[in-house]
Parts: structure tokens; C-alpha cells; sequence
């Protein structure tokens, strides 16, 4: 485990797929365009790939660049935590509070773990925060069988510092090696003993916690700042492997796609092509700009959502409620109900919005 504040920049030309964090730096926001976001409910989705898992309802936020601090020299965004002005949270044996990524076992089955073959990797990045001390950070099989929890110094407040830390192999438990979840990588907020577990050991229960960490969310107002996350084979961390943000929201959308009306002039922003087969009949074929992680995604919509007719005329959309279904990986097919306007019968139709952002389709596969 190595605290350093000089080594590793951004930006680096090295091989790429090293890293298997995807959006380490925070670059990606579809959800949120920037927004600070307070989880209420446990797994819920920040930005792009990163998720917050508590125990207690909105004890604190997430949000791009939260506090509008200078990144580390060759970055440009980082995720930010702040615990709330007035939390007041005790974290009780039974508690836990986490910035949780789950990785795809598609994405880390050569590294072999739950066989003798298994591979060390190593954890790098950039931190901040409002605390100094020992905090936690920890890996998990997605079978709950075999977790990892480590302590790293934070030593200096408000300041950035680079940490590295290299986790050894291990031949036990269950890790998935397809399209569900290979390796759950935490970042501890906070928890209590009965998910904590000795440092720097493989444990065969959920030790998702180093016992000794700190309990940031123990703290009203305490900040916590990430990026360049990365998670490579091997024992030395190499520098942070930049993408290119077209790849990044890529690797992303695979994951979650929304399709949002970012025109605030009057113009019309359409998501897909669709057809109305009565006043109350709506039908989608929408077409991903990438393979999703597995068919049937979950929808949301909302704003203020429009049509546009072959016609040529529009209207508000809203009353949707979804019923036949038969969305793959690509794209397909959907059928809905629209109680809130006569729609008529149009051979195409282009669901949107007009003269505002709000409006929006989203499809989420995440694990």
C-alpha cells in the first residue's frame, strides 16, 4: 500500500483495457447532467457506473466535481461526496454506507479468481477529503463468499493524494464469468462490525469493511472526493489509462442509455422512430448505439415529452404506461398506453422533446 502525492498523472498513452473500473474519473453523468443527486434507496445509481449503497435514507449526496475544487494535474472531473449539513448519523453495528462499482465478470475473468491460477491486482487512485486517517476500501465475488478489506491513509486534509494498493489472488469463492457481477470494488463511507473484517485478509464471509476505518458519514458536512480509479492485473500500478470520451460513454451505455432533449431554443430533439396505432396506442422501436449488458432494459421517461407526427403537427406526451415488450440488447420493439392525448392513427411518429431539457427515455441494464 503506497500514499503518494507526486507519481501518476492522466493521460497516458499506455496499452489500453488495463483498467477495469469504467468511468474512474467521473467524466460520464447521463443521469444527473452534473446535478448533485441524495441516494434515499440502497443501490441507487449516481454517476455513470458508480452507486450508493446505505442503510440510512439520504445521509449524503453525489455529485461531478462537488465542491468545484481543481482536479489533480491530467484530470478534469472527479466524484464527489458530501455527508449532510445535519446527518447526524451514528453508524450502528448493523449499518453500512458505501460508493459501490460493479464489474462485469466479462470484464475480469482472467484474472482467475476462485482458482489456483488467481491473479493479484492492483487498486489506484486519486483521493480528497475533509478527514484525514485510515479509511476503507474493499472487493467482493459476486457470490458474497469471499471479500477483501483494506485500510489506506488519508494523512493530509484537502488535499490530493495518490494511493495505491495491490491485492493478492485468491482461490476462494464464487466469481461470475459472464454478463452478471464479477467483483463488487467499495469505497467505505462507513460501517459498522458486523460487515468488518481484518485488513489485508481474504475472508470467506462479508467483510466489506477494514475494521478500524473511518466512518466519514459520522461527520455533518465531510467531503470525499475520487478519480483516476483504476483496477488493473498485477502488483505495480501502472498511470491511469485515459479513453477517449466517445469510448467512455460507450463502455457506459452499455450499461445505461438515455436520450434526452438538451435544446432550450425551441428546437425539437427526437430519441427513435415509433408509430401510433390509435388514440391511445404508442409504438417505440428504439435502436442502442451500443449492445446493452443483457434485453429487457428498464425504462424511464419524463419531462416533457413530445410527438412528432408525419404530419408535421406534435403533442405532449405523458399518462405512459408500458405493455407488450420486446426489447433486445440492440434495440426492438415496445408498446405502450398514452392516456393524455387523442393521438390518432400515424404511421411515424418521433418521441422527443421541444423547447426545454426536461424530456427524456432512458433503458438501464445495469448489474
Amino acid at each position: 500500500m503506497t500514499n503518494a502525492v507526486s507519481i501518476a498523472q492522466g493521460g497516458s498513452n499506455n496499452v489500453t483495457t488495463r483498467n477495469r473500473i469504467i468511468n474512474g474519473a467521473g467524466l460520464i453523468d447521463q443521469r444527473n447532467s452534473g446535478s448533485s443527486v441524495t441516494p434515499s434507496t440502497n443501490s441507487q445509481y449516481t454517476i455513470d457506473r458508480w452507486y450508493a449503497e446505505l442503510s440510512q435514507a439520504s445521509k449524503f449526496s453525489v455529485q461531478q466535481n462537488a465542491g468545484s475544487i481543481t482536479p489533480p494535474a491530467g484530470f478534469t472531473s472527479y466524484i464527489g461526496v458530501t455527508v449532510g449539513a445535519s446527518a447526524n448519523v451514528t453508524v450502528g453495528a448493523g449499518d453500512d454506507f458505501f460508493l459501490t462499482q460493479a464489474i462485469e465478470g466479462f470484464n475480469t475473468y482472467d484474472i482467475g479468481w476462485g482458482t489456483s491460477n488467481a491473479k493479484a491486482v492492483t487498486v489506484s487512485f486519486w483521493v480528497y477529503s475533509s478527514l484525514t486517517g485510515t479509511f476503507g476500501f474493499s472487493l467482493e465475488a459476486n457470490g458474497n463468499n469471499a471479500s477483501y478489506p483494506i485500510l489506506y491513509t488519508i494523512s493530509s486534509a484537502n488535499t490530493w493524494q495518490y494511493v495505491t494498493i495491490t491485492i493478492p489472488g485468491t482461490a476462494i469463492g464464487t466469481w461470475n464469468n459472464g454478463n452478471g457481477i464479477g467483483v463488487k470494488a467499495r469505497f467505505v463511507l462507513g460501517c459498522g462490525s458486523t460487515l468488518s473484517g481484518t485488513s489485508g485478509v481474504w475472508s470467506s464471509s462479508r467483510a466489506l469493511s477494514p475494521t478500524g476505518a473511518v466512518n466519514l458519514i459520522s461527520t455533518n458536512s465531510a467531503t470525499f472526493y475520487i478519480t483516476g480509479v483504476q483496477l488493473e492485473a498485477g502488483t505495480t500500478a501502472t498511470p491511469f489509462e485515459y479513453r477517449q470520451y466517445g469510448t467512455e460513454l460507450a463502455l457506459c451505455q452499455r450499461y445505461y442509455i438515455k436520450y434526452s432533449a438538451n435544446d432550450a431554443n425551441g428546437g425539437y430533439a427526437s430519441f427513435f422512430g415509433g408509430s401510433t396505432a390509435s388514440n391511445t396506442a404508442l409504438v417505440i422501436s428504439p435502436f442502442f448505439p451500443v449492445s446493452l449488458r443483457a434485453p429487457n432494459p428498464t425504462q424511464t421517461w419524463g419531462g416533457n415529452l413530445r410527438l412528432g407526427y408525419s404530419a408535421g403537427a406534435s403533442a405532449t406526451l405523458s399518462g405512459i404506461s408500458a405493455s407488450n415488450q420486446q426489447i433486445g440488447v440492440t434495440g426492438g420493439y415496445g408498446a405502450y398506453t398514452c392516456t393524455s392525448h387523442a393521438l390518432g392513427a400515424q404511421a411515424f411518429v418521433l418521441p422527443g422533446g421541444a423547447g426545454d431539457t426536461t424530456a427524456y427515455w432512458a433503458f438501464q441494464s445495469e448489474l
